[in-house]
């Protein structure tokens, strides 16, 4: 065991035959005479692109009076309390609310794709291009928001970005109404015709991000073992802290104890699953919760853990798939997800339906925590990280993708400065609003991206006024 590039730049780890853990954020990465925050994410923000399916209860017009999504007011004095981002309230410094922007490119364009909006809407998201309709290999839609991020500041990090994914995805074939099921199995375009698979099971996330260069032999071997991951690097760490600061140390323990947590709870969910007599989730990987807010809090530990080190600066995450009926106790509905979306426009199953969605946001917290706790450079990672969360359907009822749901989290290095609602003017692409936090993120090269008319400003606060919508 030993640790690689001794003079501790940002790119040291600690390393043996079974596993490759990078170091989060230290004090002895700055070199002397650097600004520390020079040696954040300044330069290039992490950033997270997360899909929810369905659309929102707010997008239909008794959800517009009744403020169910975006609050009645623009600019900075909003009140978030009739909507369902009212969970964000504690960080509205780093929320930038953007409402009543459209995705035209998620519509039928011909008879044959009428009806076909939910197998075309996971493809449109972070590309909004209009995906071939086939269910042959040509396959095609647009490079995605978050691919030509990482194909500009992603390539530096040890993986330029990972896909993850809630529910099951991989099926093989076509989906219904002539589309491939690529086109709902995956947000993440590397080119118009190179979809990338997503990672359902933690397990699989947790040995890429700290098994790097291991073999699945080796990756094997361990779990068999059971040895915790740091059990391999323990040589490594010590002779470390002995050239660590008392900031630093504390640091690093605090680091490598939450890569154990992680772990731990990991291995925990793997033994429970492979000694149950019958799991709520029979056809997931042993290492998928089958409590659906158990996945998606794991998933974003191993997002924050990742950024900490510095392992990848992109993630995609699809928290749902299209015709999902899971059911969301939690919520306090009862009602199946793609059901409640079909609400035949009556006000109190508009009203129901608004609940899962609530409970779908108020998970995002658990994540805006973990990266404000997280330091980098001279703030934290939420300081330098930005978080999309939307869906290019609207009204799911009708089938309709106007006035979708969007937000953004985390202030990119300064570039957004928060506590802002921004209603769009009617017709605006949600595709110009993309095309300006690619920029607000240094990617001044791309022009024009998918159906964009333009740009849109994420920072401006608006003229007062009540908006609805």
């Amino acid at each position: 065991m030993y640790l690689t590039r001794k003079h501790l730049s940002r790119r040291a780890v600690l390393k043996s035959m079974g596993a490759t853990v990078a170091l989060p954020f230290l004090e002895a990465t700055v070199p002397s005479r650097t600004a520390r925050a020079a040696t954040g994410s300044a330069g290039a923000p992490r950033f997270i692109a997360i899909e929810m399916v369905h659309g929102s209860a707010g997008s239909t017009q008794f959800g517009i009076r009744k403020n169910m999504w975006s609050p009645a007011a623009t600019g900075r004095g909003f009140d978030l309390t009739p909507t369902s981002l009212a969970s964000l309230e504690p960080y509205r410094e780093y929320l930038t609310i953007v409402s009543n922007t459209d995705c035209q490119n998620a519509e039928a364009f011909s008879a044959p794709e009428i009806g076909a909006d939910h197998f075309r809407s996971a493809a449109v998201f972070l590309t909004q291009a209009h995906p071939r309709q086939t269910q042959g290999s040509d396959v095609y839609a647009g490079t995605s928001l978050d691919q030509i991020y990482a194909q500009r500041f992603g390539q530096d990090s040890p993986i330029p970005s990972m896909q993850l994914c809630i529910e099951n995805v991989d099926q093989a074939g076509g989906c219904s109404y002539n589309y491939s099921c690529v086109y709902t199995d995956s947000i993440s375009w590397a080119s118009p015709t190179q979809p990338l698979p997503m990672i359902r099971d933690p397990r699989a996330v947790f040995d890429q991000l700290f098994g790097v260069g291991a073999t699945p032999e080796m990756r094997s071997t361990r779990r068999r073992s059971d040895r915790s991951i740091l059990d391999w690097v323990l040589e490594a760490v010590g002779d470390l802290k002995t050239s660590l600061g008392p900031a630093d140390r504390v640091r690093l323990n605090e680091y490598l104890d939450n890569v154990r947590e992680i772990e731990r709870r990991i291995q925990k969910v793997e033994a429970h699953n492979a000694g149950a007599p019958q799991r709520a989730l029979g056809e997931a990987p042993v290492g998928v919760p089958d409590s659906f807010e158990e996945h998606v809090k794991l998933m974003f530990d191993l997002q924050a853990a990742a950024f900490a080190s510095d392992v990848t600066k992109v993630f995609a995450l699809k928290m749902s798939r299209d015709v999902s009926n899971r059911v969301f106790a939690e919520s306090g509905s009862k009602a199946a997800f793609h059901t409640a979306s079909h609400h035949q426009d009556k006000e109190d199953r508009i009203a129901e339906f608004q609940k899962i969605n609530t409970y779908h946001v108020s998970l995002i917290p658990y994540l805006l925590d973990k990266l404000k706790k997280t330091p980098d450079g001279d703030g934290s990672l939420l300081d330098n990280t930005v978080v999309l969360y939307g869906s290019a359907m609207g009204n799911s009822n009708l089938h309709n993708h106007k006035r979708c749901p969007l937000f953004l989290a985390g202030r990119a290095g300064g570039r957004l400065k928060g506590n802002l609602h921004l209603k769009a003017a009617d017709g605006t692409p949600m595709a110009n609003v993309m095309l300006s936090l690619l920029h607000a993120m240094d990617v001044n090269t791309v022009e024009t991206f998918g159906n964009s008319t333009g740009t849109f400003d994420l920072t401006s606060v608006p003229a007062p006024e009540t908006a609805r919508g």
